[in-house]
């Protein structure tokens, strides 16, 4: 890796730690969808063309209780709405790039690749979007070769989708966000959107996840405001 992008590098690194949360993820998906209806040819192919794993496992819910496509297209768009959010935030960084090399890297716009990205502005880690592309491959790569590996063991070991694997992902992210807290506005967007998102769990399609952000959001943009 010796002549590569410093930046592309510090975004392949970066993210490395981070597989230890999607790899187990991807295997869970791998797992279920045999048993929600699609081919082992049709499981690849969601993870390749979509690349979502919020929005792929709730589509094997809907699919598994036969629910139509534009059910199934509206629900996962509702999940997805958090990347606008996302996208908002890098809109400046990404604006002087070609319409071309912007939607490439809109594909591999993740969680954990916007938590890399975030992290590599704070240190001025340039240009950013090598970075973004360094942590997408590397994201990438890990959630087709688990989902692979799920659709084998899927049929070999029962009960894989129990064992709890998916915690990994929740310690993954904590470790990602406490370092990045480093202002009082920081701390108390993390703490009104975390209360958020334990009071409005129940909230169908994910919405409480959305309502957690924008009121993560508020709060520090009012104490900004007061301070």
């Amino acid at each position: 890796m010796q002549n590569l992008n410093p930046a592309f590098k510090v975004g392949v690194l970066d993210t490395l730690p981070l597989q230890m949360g999607v790899a187990p993820f991807a295997l869970i998906f791998g797992t279920l969808a045999g048993p929600a209806g699609l081919s082992p040819w049709a499981t690849m192919a969601m993870s390749v063309l979509v690349y979502a794993g919020s929005s792929q496992f709730l589509a094997l819910s809907l699919l598994a209780v036969g629910a139509a496509l534009p059910v199934i297209i509206f629900t996962t768009l509702i999940i997805n709405l958090r990347h606008a959010l996302y996208s908002a935030t890098l809109q400046l960084p990404f604006a002087h790039l070609p319409f071309w090399r912007r939607a490439l890297l809109a594909f591999f716009l993740t969680d954990e690749t916007f938590a890399v990205v975030q992290s590599a502005a704070s240190r001025k880690m340039l240009p950013l979007d090598s970075v973004m592309l360094g942590s997408g491959l590397v994201n990438f790569s890990t959630w087709i070769v688990f989902t692979a590996i799920g659709i084998v063991l899927g049929n070999n070991i029962p009960q894989l989708q129990h064992w709890g694997l998916e915690f990994a992902m929740v310690a993954t992210f904590t470790g990602i966000v406490v370092p990045l807290l480093v202002s009082r506005a920081q701390v108390l967007c993390a703490v009104v959107a975390g209360t958020t998102a334990l009071l409005a769990h129940g909230l169908p399609y994910k919405l409480g996840l959305l309502l957690a952000v924008l009121l993560g959001v508020w709060a520090a943009m009012l104490f900004k405001e007061k301070a």
